[in-house]
């Protein structure tokens, strides 16, 4: 059982949490990511690390409410307990020799992107972050993000909150201004980073993207996490979950992506006939 040390509502959509597992804790890097079960019965799903505390023994997740089983860790308060966390799994994030890096996240895909930029700005790093949401009140961790960037852009597509548009119109004009970037790393939506590759392509800037696909096991047995990367299979757990982002098959993961869209509408409706009876 793991305790929910830290609890926090980011926006009504997407909530916070610190996790006391300090044998995760202990080795948990930037990029690498947990699969957990909220109860004895529930599903395993992996979430990203979104920060770690070596010295607490915490490990930080933001998750979105979109299916049965984020709702039911949301409906844990802090103090209680999940029942499994397993990790650190994948392969961090890779750091070495980037002196110049852009940042692109897109909605909670920010919360992965976050200690990425987070572990470059330590290392030395001159960052700069593009984070983009559908409005004002769904923008999560601004403070943070400024803390460790030299340069932060905010995009709303209704430009509620920032400027209005998509994440790709401020990477072109950084680009075609004379920024040199040793690499863009872009996490968010599977849209997002398809056009956020088919845009610094054209330029020829190195892109790496953080690929979140279907997953079971997180240990390369299941094959549920399969993706094609520059025309073979890759599994995002043990291969990822960062790839290439000009070799990314992102037609086909999108595909994939959406085949249990159906089941988790019919689990969340469940869920909250559930919760309703258990307030009643």
């Amino acid at each position: 059982m793991f305790k929910i040390a830290k609890k926090r509502e980011l926006n009504s959509t997407v909530t916070m949490m610190d996790i006391y597992a300090p044998q995760v804790a202990k080795k948990a890097e930037a990029g690498q990511f947990i699969i957990l079960r909220v109860d004895e019965d529930g599903e395993r799903i992996p979430l990203t690390v979104a920060g770690y505390d070596r010295i607490a023994g915490t490990v930080k997740i933001i998750f979105q409410i979109v299916g049965g089983t984020t709702m039911r860790l949301n409906a844990k308060a802090e103090g209680e307990y999940i029942e499994d966390f397993v990790g650190p799994l994948g392969c961090p994030t890779k750091t070495e020799e980037i002196k110049k890096v852009c940042i692109v996240g897109g909605g909670v895909g920010c919360a992965i992107a976050l200690p990425v930029a987070q572990k470059l700005k330590s290392l030395g790093a001159e960052v700069h972050s593009l984070i983009g949401f559908r409005n004002k009140d769904l923008v999560i961790l601004e403070d943070e993000f400024r803390a460790c960037s030299d340069k932060l852009i905010i995009m709303t597509d209704d430009g509620s909150c920032g400027r209005q548009g998509v994440v790709t119109a401020p990477l072109k004009e950084l680009i075609e201004s004379g920024e040199k970037y040793d690499e863009v790393i872009a996490i968010g939506p599977l849209v997002m980073m398809k056009f956020v590759a088919a845009t610094t392509k054209s330029y020829g800037v190195p892109t790496t993207v953080s690929m979140n696909p279907i997953m079971i096991d997180g240990t390369g047995m299941c094959g549920g996490c399969r993706l094609t990367v520059g025309g073979k299979t890759k599994f995002a757990c043990v291969d990822g979950p960062d790839f290439n982002g000009f070799e990314v098959d992102f037609d086909e993961a999108m595909a994939r992506a959406s085949a249990y869209a159906e089941f988790e509408k019919k689990e969340r409706e469940l869920n909250c006939n559930l919760f309703r009876k258990e307030v009643e």
